[in-house]
């Protein structure tokens, strides 16, 4: 009889002070977006109920502040300053605890960043250096207002504490306020809070001691992140830090992350944990529990920062795409998982909650899935065959939906020959292929609820007979012009052997664009970007940009605003100037236009009698978000109609 095989390492439990943690997963610190007035309100303790009842080991809650200047004006933080806040706090802890996970409660000071939020007060920062992220100069805190910071921490940590949490997460990560006071290039104060490690860690030391006095038994955390290439404060910093503080106020884990504010959170772009290179000699280094995250998204990934001498691992957008993703990994269920893609334009924007793409059921407080409906094109009564036309996101989620209710006999029709539909011409795209993760998460999820499905169909005769048709056949891009490449047209061309492309924007800045210059920049080729607006990728996700930037530093292109074509003819373009109407040619050996997308011409003869409705870009092009919603709505309608 063959033996059973190794748990993972993931799977293994893991003591950390008084608690047993279940398994090395930990749900890192994200906020909810789900406070008002500064307070939680209800869906936020049921969103830490699903994520510790999915498996997660140990849960810290963040967007959590200590004093008033770090309020943004929405005030949909949690302001743990304040004692009306022990409430909610407390519903978020018991949350938590109930699911069998340890709670730690991340507690915040912003200092000089206001991560481009207004706030109320005016920020403060620990000397008279401008952070690069901020157009003015934060007012200096003198050192009694340092120390009321301090006191500002342990107070937090007090109402925290009683609200029931098993301890607190120090955030001194990612250029914020204790961050500003470890780092010497942001600390050259000459009081007892500046000079050399101990008095640049003083604060740090005083918050610990702090909350030692407040409960002895309370876990302490505290979070880093490497900021080698933005500041001083690389892992031989961080390790400097952890080094000093086990002398004079130990923390019981390190939670280390990597960047400053406008990078560290890392889009799809970063194929691997940015991390993972220097575990082991940060491990050799850190004598304290070890927690790692950032961009970790597979078991083997996982266990490779296990194995290289981390203790635990964290995540936090992973748990936004799936509530279950740890009990998934701890059990094996890998294809199971509706993977995080890393595409940011959901869960950074905070509209006013935060939100996931591919996640319809992260929704809105009150709801109970993401909001979105079906377009009717034509009325019937359904029934249980069920055909969905078009293998695009919203096709892809429809037809799973029918499945997995056990109701209805789903055909899912695609006329390429796989699954995807625009999310394979997004992710064929340089720096793009995190969409393929959820690609093959539907295939997956698609055959195992045994969905029939026909690649290289046509539509015609398999919707002849179905009681309900679902059209999902996206959207095409015109241009109107010949000789050009669509943005489509770009990535299905690749651009090979170009010495000139010219892109020409539409103005909104978004992907399509972005995609077409990196596709011209991997060929080798001089790019010029020509848009009607005064900027380049304006649309696309804040951290996105950044590091696009990052990225095109030192690549050949000339991004010229408020030029718009006249006329495109084999070689070159007429153009004129928005502003000056001046005239002027430009030569180039490829034109790439970035078109508008229009709803694909529905070419089926629709059954006479069947209910038919139309999702996402068939209606309207918009985002995968809106896609994925509508195709989990155009579900509901047809199971609603099932007898």
């Amino acid at each position: 009889m063959a033996a059973e095989p190794a748990p993972r390492a993931l799977a293994t439990p893991f003591r950390l002070g008084r608690h047993e943690l279940r398994n090395r997963l930990v749900a890192t610190a994200h906020s909810t977006g789900l406070a008002i007035d500064g307070l939680p309100v209800a869906g936020d303790a049921e969103y830490w109920r699903r994520l510790a009842d999915g498996g997660a080991a140990m849960a810290i809650p963040g967007g959590t502040v200590v004093a008033p200047e770090s309020t943004y004006r929405g005030r949909t933080r949690t302001e743990a300053y304040r004692r009306e806040a022990i409430p909610g706090l407390r519903a978020r802890a018991e949350a938590i605890l109930a699911g069998g996970a340890v709670a730690i409660q991340q507690l915040l000071h912003l200092g000089r960043e206001t991560t481009g939020s207004p706030l109320w007060l005016a920020p403060v920062g620990v000397s008279a250096v401008r952070s690069p992220r901020e157009p003015t100069l934060a007012r200096v805190l003198a050192e009694d207002e340092v120390a009321a910071v301090v006191r500002a921490f342990v107070d937090a940590a007090a109402h925290v504490l009683e609200a029931g949490f098993d301890g607190v997460e120090l955030h001194a990560a990612h250029g914020y306020l204790l961050a500003q006071l470890l780092s010497t290039e942001t600390n050259l104060r000459g009081d007892r809070y500046g000079g050399d490690l101990a008095g640049r860690a003083r604060a740090l030391v005083e918050i610990v001691e702090g909350i030692r006095a407040l409960d002895p038994h309370a876990v302490v955390g505290l979070r880093v992140s490497d900021e080698e290439r933005w500041s001083d404060l690389g892992l031989e910093s961080i390790a400097a830090v952890l080094g000093h503080l086990a002398a004079v106020a130990p923390v019981d884990f390190a939670d280390v992350t990597l960047g400053v504010r406008g990078n560290y959170v890392r889009d799809m772009a970063m194929e691997r944990p940015p991390l993972l290179a220097g575990i082991s000699a940060l491990r050799a280094a850190v004598d304290v529990p070890l927690l790692v995250c950032q961009g970790f998204r597979t078991a083997s990934e996982i266990e490779a920062a296990l194995a290289a001498g981390v203790d635990l691992v964290g995540m936090a957008r992973a748990f936004l795409a799936d509530a279950d993703v740890a009990g998934k990994l701890v059990e094996g269920r890998d294809a199971e998982i509706r993977p995080c893609v890393g595409c940011l334009e959901d869960c950074r924007s905070f509209t006013p909650r935060v939100f996931c793409a591919v996640n319809p059921d992260l929704a809105p407080h009150g709801e109970t899935r993401r909001p979105g409906e079906a377009h009717v094109l034509q009325e019937g009564p359904g029934g249980r065959r069920v055909v969905v036309v078009g293998g695009g996101p919203g096709g892809l989620e429809c037809a799973l939906a029918l499945a997995r209710s056990g109701r209805v006999e789903v055909a899912l029709v695609e006329r390429g020959d796989r699954l995807g539909g625009a999310l394979l011409t997004a992710a064929s795209a340089p720096n793009r292929k995190g969409w393929l993760a959820l690609v093959g998460f539907y295939e997956s999820a698609l055959e195992a609820a045994g969905v029939q499905t026909l690649l290289g169909a046509v539509a015609e005769a398999t919707v002849a007979d179905a009681d309900a048709v679902v059209v999902a056949t996206g959207a095409v891009e015109h241009v109107g012009l010949d000789g050009v490449l669509s943005s489509t047209g770009a990535l299905t061309d690749g651009l090979a052997g170009a010495a000139h492309v010219v892109v020409v924007d539409d103005g909104f800045g978004w992907w399509p664009c972005v995609s077409a210059v990196e596709t011209a920049v991997v060929v080798g080729a001089r790019v010029t970007v020509l848009t009607p607006s005064g900027s380049f990728a304006n649309g696309i996700p804040a951290e996105s940009r950044f590091q696009l930037l990052e990225r095109l530093a030192g690549s050949a292109i000339d991004v010229r605003g408020f030029l718009v074509p006249v006329s495109i003819e084999p070689g070159g373009l007429e153009l004129r100037h928005r502003l000056t109407g001046a005239a002027e040619r430009l030569t180039a050996d490829r034109v790439v236009v970035v078109g508008e997308r229009r709803a694909r011409p529905l070419d089926v003869t629709l059954p006479p009698g069947s209910l038919v409705l139309s999702i996402g870009d068939a209606v309207v092009p918009r985002r995968v978000s809106h896609a994925i919603s509508e195709g989990r709505a155009a579900a509901e309608t047809i199971l609603a109609r099932v007898q």
